[in-house]
């Protein structure tokens, strides 16, 4: 892949594909993208433009990339972990209560790696940390364990 910057406009993204088919995205500074599919007969003719707002750019590039469920999964890897933050709601069950009373590694297999808190990052919290409304959890598991983990700490 190869860029080029276009003043004034953006930026430019060029691709050619494994069968020789040439694309290019151009990432223009208000967020919006074109896709441009060119002729294989005519590698400088367009064939195909289509300008993407960035909510459609952004619903391309999850349907591009299924494994990134949400905004708030970090990373998968191919040991099948997922690192994922969830956000504690204020109306929360666990608001005010220990990290250990939510049994949440010994019931999901889940561990809480960090609590960020405000402009405070908590790495590595102990069973006795005491969540509060706000605080987003920084956990690893697996999917099955990250959705149930969701499913305990959304309790009210």
């Amino acid at each position: 892949m190869s860029t080029t910057p276009l003043p004034g406009i953006g930026v430019q993204y060029d691709l050619t594909t494994r069968e020789h088919q040439h694309l290019s995205v151009i990432a223009h500074r208000d967020g919006a993208r074109t896709v441009n599919v060119y002729r294989s007969d005519d590698p400088d003719a367009c064939a195909q433009s289509l300008r993407l707002t960035t909510a459609e750019s952004a619903a391309l590039i999850d349907a591009l990339t299924p494994d990134h469920h949400s905004p708030s999964v970090l990373h998968t890897t191919d040991l099948g972990l997922v690192a994922e933050r969830i956000e504690l709601s204020a109306v929360s069950h666990w608001n005010g209560r220990v990290l250990g009373e939510t049994r949440m590694r010994t019931d999901t297999g889940v561990s809480i790696v960090a609590v960020l808190r405000r402009a405070e990052a908590i790495p590595s919290p102990a069973p006795d940390f005491r969540l509060a409304g706000g605080d987003t959890l920084i956990m690893i598991g697996t999917r099955e364990g990250i959705d149930a983990a969701a499913e305990i700490l959304g309790r009210e």
